[in-house]
């Protein structure tokens, strides 16, 4: 198995949740053929190749399928390659540039939101609603579940189901998920996924919205 680290992306405030990502820091030792069996192998729901660090040039694995765009891939990336000291400004996913920054303990990207198509979003009346759902719900697609936690404050309880047959039952965190329904709602979000991972959105009028949360290594 090839060299990895795992980081987990989207931790709450206590340090707990967090979405588990592997990350292949020297992705040009893996060949192409050879990613997908190993992201599988893994079994995250995603799996990040770094195959230019200077550049920024990734490459997105689920255990079935490659990805243009993910959310909490990305933001993991991006904090390890800045705490290994070769942080960059963009980076660069096959869907387009994706810039990326610091601010305190929180790393951001910032992506169009067409890009995180898709995640079908289902806003429940209560959280416990939401909560007391299986995983999965029955039916088929990805399916990002959601309710108000306080609407005037933004805040959001959120779970996330893929729904695509790859052993990945529920996504602890969802990057662009998240970034879906802050898009679709026009506003800032602070959502709160699966046992304890928090997401941050900011929203811009150009189709942007920028994605955020704290990282820390597996």
């Amino acid at each position: 198995m090839a060299d990895h680290i795992v980081v987990r992306v989207f931790t709450g405030p206590d340090g707990g949740g967090g979405n588990p990502l592997g990350i292949v820091e020297d992705g040009r030792a893996v060949p192409g053929e050879s990613r997908q069996a190993l992201a599988a192998e893994l079994g995250f729901s995603e799996t990040v190749f770094v195959d230019d660090p200077g550049t920024g040039l990734v490459d997105i694995r689920t255990p079935g399928s490659v990805l243009p765009f993910a959310g909490h891939p990305l933001v993991g990336v991006a904090w390890w390659l800045r705490r290994r000291g070769r942080g960059v400004d963009v980076l660069r996913p096959p869907a387009g540039e994706v810039p990326t920054w610091q601010e305190e303990e929180t790393t951001w990207i910032r992506a169009r939101a067409g890009w995180a198509a898709g995640r079908r979003t289902q806003r429940f009346a209560s959280v416990a609603e939401v909560d007391a759902l299986p995983a999965p719900p029955p039916g088929e697609g990805w399916l990002y579940a959601w309710a108000w936690e306080d609407e005037a404050a933004g805040r959001v309880r959120a779970r996330g189901f893929p729904r695509r047959g790859d052993g990945i039952v529920e996504d602890e965190a969802t990057g662009a998920a998240a970034l879906t329904l802050a898009a679709e709602l026009g506003r800032d979000l602070v959502v709160r996924q699966g046992v304890g991972s928090v997401i941050l959105t900011r929203c811009h009028g150009d189709g942007t919205v920028d994605l955020g949360g704290r990282v820390t290594v597996g």
